[in-house]
């Protein structure tokens, strides 16, 4: 599993970690049972701290993609599909908004959103 951290990202070191883990199980990139790294190993793989690390793997363990076994480490928890989809669905739903602000901020109409996002959805 590869994990690259940006140091000129806005984005906390640990938030990083967390998102680029979410993202391989949604993608399926991960499995259910996976074994991630210990905290201590990817902490020295990234050269960062093993707070930061921990504070990804607990988050990432609230939200329901890891669980961990004391002792064993920590590992990808089964994914329901239709929980998964709903966070594929929020994930769009946080990205339109960002594309709504940033189009208002430039003065383009809801036509040309449309527009952009029909040549775009046609090219993929």
């Amino acid at each position: 599993m590869q994990i690259l951290i940006s140091n000129s990202s806005k984005e906390a070191i640990y938030q990083q970690i967390k998102n680029q883990i979410k993202e391989k199980v949604m993608a399926g990139e991960l499995q259910e049972g996976y074994a991630l790294p210990s905290m201590r190993q990817l902490a020295k793989d990234l050269h960062i701290s093993v707070i930061t690390t921990k504070r990804a793997y607990e988050e990432l363990e609230k939200e329901g993609f890891i669980y961990s076994i004391m002792g064993k480490g920590s590992f990808i928890a089964e994914q329901n599909p239709d929980i998964i989809k709903e966070k594929k669905l929020a994930t769009i739903e946080e990205k339109l908004v960002e594309v709504i602000v940033n189009s208002k901020e430039l003065g383009l109409s809801l036509h040309d959103i449309k527009e952009w996002m029909t040549i775009l959805y046609e090219e993929r």
